[in-house]
């Protein structure tokens, strides 16, 4: 079934993001660090993958109108996301870790930490609200062969994505704000493809 095969495709990323969220390190210390660059290094192909919600159901060539102007919107917004977030993770995750981990014993690690939280927090502002415009552009991109149907899940994904733009995944806030994700493209996913699947008008 086309739905089950969307729906899967939408949610897997959230899914997996929101586990990874219980499981995070609450805090970047001698004693965590292996673990934080480690979570983050597994994290480093999944956070792109969130956009797959908004792409699978924009996965067209666009036209020479509002929506086709609407899904290139999308699509460039998806990729800022995907580049900057990504910087996040690199940044303030796996080198951060990385410094923290072979700091020396007697060197204050706030001092270490903290520039790369703060380059890579930048970096993550950028791709946190990049995401929140691709989820408008693809709700306009959308609305004009789906209708009200679109409504729903956009909704929910653009409180979950102004909760991003502060909790990322950590624990609880941010794995809920994952969960959020999930159901957002879920419905987004189901709304749209009703209308693809229905049979054509004669």
């Amino acid at each position: 079934m086309p739905t089950i095969r969307n729906i899967t495709l939408a949610t897997v990323a959230p899914l997996v993001l929101a586990a990874a969220g219980a499981t995070h390190p609450h805090g970047l210390s001698r004693a965590t660090a292996t673990d934080w660059t480690q979570l983050h290094i597994m994290l480093l192909p999944i956070f792109p993958l969130l956009t797959l919600g908004l792409l699978v159901p924009l996965w067209h060539r666009p036209r020479p109108d509002l929506a086709g102007f609407a899904t290139a919107v999308a699509w460039a917004s998806a990729f800022t996301y995907a580049a900057f977030y990504t910087g996040l993770d690199a940044v303030a995750g796996i080198a951060a870790g990385t410094a923290v981990e072979h700091a020396a014993r007697t060197a204050a690690i706030g001092p270490i930490k903290y520039p790369l939280y703060h380059t890579g927090e930048s970096l993550g502002q950028v791709g946190a609200y990049a995401l929140l415009v691709a989820v408008v552009a693809t709700a306009i991109a959308l609305f004009p062969k789906h209708g009200a149907r679109v409504i729903p899940g956009t909704v929910v994904l653009l409180v979950a994505g102004w909760s991003f733009t502060d909790s990322h995944i950590f624990w609880p806030r941010g794995v809920w704000t994952m969960l959020g994700f999930a159901l957002g493209f879920a419905l987004l996913a189901t709304g749209t493809t009703r209308s693809q699947s229905a049979p054509p008008r004669v």
